[in-house]
């Protein structure tokens, strides 16, 4: 299990630091597509290194879909999310310290990537517009997660599928939320940035989970045969 956390951690942190980083060291220069590329890589990157030892979920939404569609044991979920969040918090702590060595950086203006709605915010979406794309796009990224990683998939094309599935969830959802679909990864910025962050976690948890949990339930009933 500490083999497990430490694989959950430290693909956590790549995927808040390659896709959060990206967006606040060089947003400007590669835009909305880049960053999308940047989080869709990511996680190919950590799925091909750590999935082996345990499974790269490097989200809590992903562990709770597992879980209810009977790939990975209810015990192992505390610990799994417990890494996720610290692999978070270590990345966006990184990345606050690299953009503060910038000299017109700051971090109530510049942010760290942090996800939320409404006014102020990129595109400023409606709430309910933030959560049925946090739930849809989650729904759909872990169905595709739960398909790509089944035992009659190909295994050497499943981080492929769910880093390009990542991006382009991205390129759809940037401009509604900054994506979440995942927690860990809005909950590692919202801890320093703070205020308007924090107050909107709780649509970056309430969403995402409920999208995972009837992708789980739907996958295992639809094609826990298959």
């Amino acid at each position: 299990m500490l083999q497990k956390m430490s694989a959950e951690a430290l693909g956590t942190f790549i995927l808040v630091f390659f896709g959060c980083g990206s967006a606040v060291l060089m947003g400007a220069q590669i835009g909305m597509h880049g960053i999308a590329m940047a989080f869709g890589l990511a996680i190919v990157a950590a799925a091909y290194g750590f999935g082996a030892i345990s499974g790269a979920h490097l989200n809590p939404a992903v562990t709770l879909g597992a879980v209810l569609a009977g790939r990975l044991p209810a015990s192992d979920a505390a610990p799994y999310i417990g890494a996720q969040l610290l692999g978070a918090i270590l990345a966006a702590l990184v990345i606050l310290l690299i953009a503060s060595g910038q000299a017109d950086y700051s971090l109530a203006v510049n942010g760290l990537g942090q996800n939320g709605y409404g006014a102020g915010y990129l595109g400023e979406y409606s709430l309910s517009a933030a959560l049925i794309f946090e739930f849809v796009a989650t729904f759909v990224f872990v169905m595709v997660i739960l398909g790509a990683t089944s035992a009659a998939a190909p295994a050497a094309m499943a981080g492929l599928a769910i880093g390009l599935t990542l991006a382009a969830i991205h390129l759809v959802g940037i401009n509604v939320t900054g994506v979440s679909v995942n927690p860990a990864r809005s909950v590692g910025p919202a801890i320093f940035v703070g205020g308007k962050a924090l107050a909107d976690l709780w649509v970056f948890f309430a969403a995402p989970l409920a999208g995972a949990a009837v992708a789980g339930f739907a996958y295992k009933s639809l094609f826990g045969k298959a």
